[in-house]
């Protein structure tokens, strides 16, 4: 397993994490298969782990402590998420800190994710959403200097909003951020154009999530499929966007080099960024741990390749709500 290291993780962690939503709580999880895929991770390398207390109210972060446990002589780095205190993802633009992250509710939460994790400590706390508003709130700084004097916390990461990873730049250059979490892969190429150059400058760390675009990008999308209620697919593929992503398959497969699957050549686009320090695919089934395992192992794709990817970029805005 290759491992990867940001100046201000200072410890080398693997280049394939484990993303742990939907290990808690999703329909037609077995737990018993999560717990040999978990094992399974663990025996080949994979020392990243993150989870949320958001990810079945914290049945997640359980099943991560667990897993510490079962192996006392491994070494893991774990990483969780304080929820937004109003509960809304992302965090609506003219949100007030005070209303997702007061500092009591940023201490609140961390001591639930250690009571969860039944752990001293956590490696990694992250905002579960943020605004680039919040940068020069004095609040959260002062917040998260305590938790990390009185050993809850090691480092401390924001996780950014689908499709705007221009929304904590400033937060990054206030020189507090040790790791930023964000959407990348072969269609959303965005964060390559000013978060991983100052990530690259200041030492932060990057952590890729949504590698597969919910799955599309593993094969898993088709234009007629239907996901259960519940699943959160139902709603991020609705009709116009399952036509437009499956379109957008369509020409990528033009490019899939012979021998090589679809979801190889998302893993491997990803891991052929040195920016990039970690990739944390869900993997909740035998068969995506052994799939992303001989990804990582096939390491990065070629030039040519990559620069065929390029085309294939898709900028994408939010959807807002409106009353």
């Amino acid at each position: 397993m290759q491992t990867r290291i940001a100046r201000r993780l200072g410890v080398p962690v693997s280049l394939l994490g484990y993303g742990m939503w939907g290990l808690a709580g999703w329909k037609d999880t077995d737990e018993a298969e999560v717990e040999l895929a978990l094992d399974a991770a663990v025996a080949s390398g994979v020392t990243f782990f993150d989870t949320a207390f958001a990810y079945g109210d914290g049945r997640s972060e359980g099943v991560l402590g667990r897993l510490v446990r079962r192996h006392p002589t491994k070494t893991f780095f774990t990483a969780s998420k304080i929820p937004p205190k109003n509960r809304i993802w992302p965090a609506p633009p003219d949100a007030p800190l005070e209303d997702c992250f007061s500092a009591a509710h940023i201490r609140e939460y961390t001591e639930k994710t250690l009571s969860n994790l039944g752990l001293p400590h956590v490696d990694l706390m992250q905002f579960h959403v943020w605004q680039d508003a919040w940068a020069a709130d004095p609040a959260w700084p002062r917040a998260v200097l305590d938790l990390k004097r009185d050993g809850l916390i090691k480092a401390i990461g924001i996780s950014l909003n689908r499709w705007e990873p221009w929304n904590g730049l400033a937060t990054l250059r206030t020189g507090l951020i040790d790791a930023v979490q964000v959407v990348y892969n072969i269609f959303d190429q965005a964060p390559e154009d000013e978060l991983f150059p100052l990530c690259r400058e200041l030492g932060i760390a990057v952590i890729a999530r949504v590698p597969f675009d919910e799955g599309s990008l593993a094969g898993q999308l088709s234009r007629d499929r239907t996901f259960p209620e519940g699943d959160f697919r139902r709603t991020y593929f609705n009709g116009q966007n399952t036509a437009a992503t499956m379109d957008r398959i369509e020409r990528l497969m033009g490019v899939l080099p012979a021998g090589m699957t679809l979801p190889e050549m998302a893993l491997r686009f990803i891991i052929s960024n040195p920016d990039v320090t970690t990739v944390i695919p869900g993997m909740r089934r035998m068969q995506s741990v052994s799939g992303n395992l001989s990804a990582e192992t096939a390491g990065p794709l070629g030039d040519a390749l990559i620069a065929q990817l390029r085309s294939h970029r898709w900028d994408r805005q939010p959807a807002r709500k409106t009353d």
